[in-house]
């Protein structure tokens, strides 16, 4: 079964909170984690992650907290499950040569052309898409 992640999930939650407030204002990752009920450990390295990528901006201190660093119709989908998860593929060989059936493999090529349709749906859908 395809599915996201819970890190997925929970980024996509919390970044659809910062589009949703004032521009300015700062939401900490507890404040987050009551709000929505997810795990705040969790949550603190999911929104690290997004300030590493530069989605959204961390202030640290006793004042401090999240807010959305960049217009989510910047970042396509594909580019954001990839920077939350890696490479994006229903199946290792896509991203990956190592498989040591890959010469006599007879189902690579069907499953190529679905994960590229998969790849280029998402290619064409912007985070905002999500968020707004």
């Amino acid at each position: 079964m395809l599915k996201i992640t819970r890190k997925v999930e929970y980024a996509l939650i919390a970044l659809r909170h910062f589009q949703n407030q004032e521009k300015d204002k700062l939401t900490s990752a507890k404040e987050m984690s009551k709000a929505y009920g997810i795990p705040q450990e969790l949550l603190a390295k999911i929104l690290q992650r997004l300030a590493r990528e530069n989605i959204v901006d961390a202030v640290k201190g006793p004042a401090g907290g999240y807010k959305l660093a960049v217009d989510p119709k910047t970042i396509n989908m594909t580019k954001f499950f990839e920077i939350m998860e890696g490479p994006m593929g229903i199946m290792d060989c896509y991203f990956d040569s190592g498989c040591e059936q890959l010469q006599s493999c007879n189902i690579r090529t069907p499953l190529n052309r679905i994960n590229d349709s998969i790849r280029s749906m998402f290619d064409n859908m912007t985070l905002a898409d999500i968020t707004y």
